[in-house]
């Protein structure tokens, strides 16, 4: 058993060393610039400062300086936005992954071409995606708001990314589009798992399908649709790359990451950006703490 034990440490010892290299010392560095005025143009005259970029005269989560409330704020907007987002967007690609992976696990000619081709959204870079639909939903030259035009559906050509109205949907329905083979692909091996006697009984028995659906297929795959889901919110909370592409981190769309990003690369607020970076990292494990919570007691319930 000795043996066994400095065997499995030998091997271990090297990715934990690089997870305390690319990851905890760079949380850890974080957290302590959290707590000074770091300036990214002058790191040596930096000085402590306590909570100050947290709860002070300027933090983030305290300001007595603004009369419209911490959701009028920049951070508190990007909060917003963020959860507005990641809520709409896994939902929507929930929905439709489900509905799409309940089609393709269905026997029909040509279905490995079209399994194939429906990962293709997925397998693009998000970068080229979004400026892929930046072209197309441009208010000028845009394929789409010509197709409206032309359909009567719209009077008049819509700066889709841009007016304050449509910018974060726009940002939301991209996504779905870009991420829903992700969650079909997942639900899909979910569905393959299923034991086959389970439907042959049911159409024996004469059972509805859409029955079928919500006494047998549903409960067995909702622990893997759990997974699925709790991976996705955690990803879309930490969203960036679609919404700086599409909207140049606007006022009305940004996230928190293009908060943390703006403070500290454009504004070089180390100290400041660093707090946010932090309090996004709690935000992200604090909601993944509860969303498990929430579905272990959703699921022991059910299991009675």
């Amino acid at each position: 058993m000795n043996s066994r034990t400095r065997t499995a440490w030998l091997f271990l010892t090297p990715m934990i060393v690089l997870m305390l290299i690319v990851a905890v010392w760079p949380l850890a560095r974080s957290i302590w610039f959290s707590f000074t005025d770091t300036n990214i143009n002058d790191i040596a005259a930096s000085q402590w400062v306590g909570w100050e970029n947290y709860f002070g005269e300027y933090g983030l989560f305290f300001n007595p300086n603004d009369e419209e409330g911490f959701w009028a704020g920049d951070w508190g907007v990007s909060i917003r936005n963020t959860f507005s987002f990641a809520v709409v967007s896994v939902v929507l690609e929930t929905l439709t992954g489900l509905g799409l992976a309940l089609l393709l696990n269905q026997e029909f000619k040509g279905r490995a071409l079209v399994r194939t081709a429906v990962l293709v959204p997925w397998a693009i870079p998000t970068i080229v995606s979004a400026k892929m639909w930046g072209w197309m939903l441009n208010d000028q030259f845009g394929v789409i708001n010509n197709l409206l035009v032309s359909a009567g559906l719209i009077t008049h050509k819509i700066a889709w990314t841009a007016e304050p109205s449509y910018a974060l949907w726009t940002v939301v329905l991209v996504d779905v589009w870009k991420t829903t083979p992700f969650m079909a692909l997942l639900i899909l091996a979910a569905l393959q798992t299923v034991p086959k006697d389970c439907y042959e009984a049911a159409r024996v028995d004469g059972v509805h399908p859409l029955r079928v659906f919500w006494r047998i297929t549903l409960p067995l795959i909702r622990q893997p649709l759990m997974v699925a889901i709790i991976f996705r919110l955690l990803d879309s909370l930490r969203v960036f790359d679609l919404i700086y592409v599409l909207t140049a981190n606007g006022s009305t769309t940004i996230s928190m990451s293009g908060f943390v990003r703006r403070e500290m690369v454009e504004y070089g607020n180390m100290g400041f950006g660093s707090a946010a970076s932090t309090s996004l990292f709690l935000i992200i494990m604090l909601t993944a703490i509860i969303f498990l919570r929430l579905a272990r007691v959703k699921l022991a319930e059910d299991a009675k």
